[in-house]
């Protein structure tokens, strides 16, 4: 097997241990509320394995194929690694206020400091460029649309779910909020 399908692999794998080994250590900490998640976590992980499993399977073949393959490779390795350290300095900055459902827990307080000064979602934009990194590091545009499709439905629906809550938890100052910051890339949407 090729050494850059190797790695695509062990960083797809490690990447889902690190999100399974943050879903459960925050689980222990938090104390729910209220919840508004409405099955958005459910419909987000189920648009993430449909991305995997057709970006993968489409990038096994040669249809779609790049044949500028360490080019697609590396940008997608860096690609991939920025969003790992957006996705993981977003956690950081969140600290206790960070639950994967969507959820008000005890002493909930409206964070915008770091990365979300300019946006209200730098960790799902951290987990979009992992999804568009190992789906470029397969050096296949099939692969590409094919992640990015179901996933950007997904985070759609659960960002749309999300702001709902947080209006609803945070009255007037997430409106401010919101007029202040983009939603996804900072000073374009």
């Amino acid at each position: 097997m090729n050494a850059k399908i190797i790695i695509i692999i062990v960083l797809s794998f490690s990447y889902g241990f690190f999100e399974t080994f943050m879903a459960m250590r925050t689980r222990r900490k938090e104390k729910i509320v209220e919840s508004g998640d409405k099955g958005s976590l459910w419909i987000l992980y189920i648009s993430i394995t449909l991305g995997y499993f057709f970006s993968f399977s489409v990038g096994a073949t040669r249809l779609g194929r790049i044949y500028y393959w360490d080019a697609f490779f590396a940008i997608g390795m860096v690609l991939t690694l920025a969003g790992l350290i957006i996705r993981i300095t977003s956690i950081n900055t969140l600290k206790q206020q960070f639950t994967y459902s969507v959820s008000k827990i005890d002493r909930h307080e409206l964070i915008q400091s770091g990365l979300y000064k300019w946006i209200r979602h730098p960790a799902y934009l951290g987990q979009l460029m992992v999804f568009v990194g190992l789906a470029a590091s397969l050096s296949n545009w099939l692969s590409i649309v094919f992640m990015i499709i179901p996933i950007l439905l997904g985070y759609s629906h659960r960002i749309r779910i999300e702001e709902k809550f947080m209006a609803i938890q945070f009255g007037d100052s997430y409106s401010e909020y919101q007029k202040r910051t983009k939603k996804l890339i900072p000073g374009v949407y």
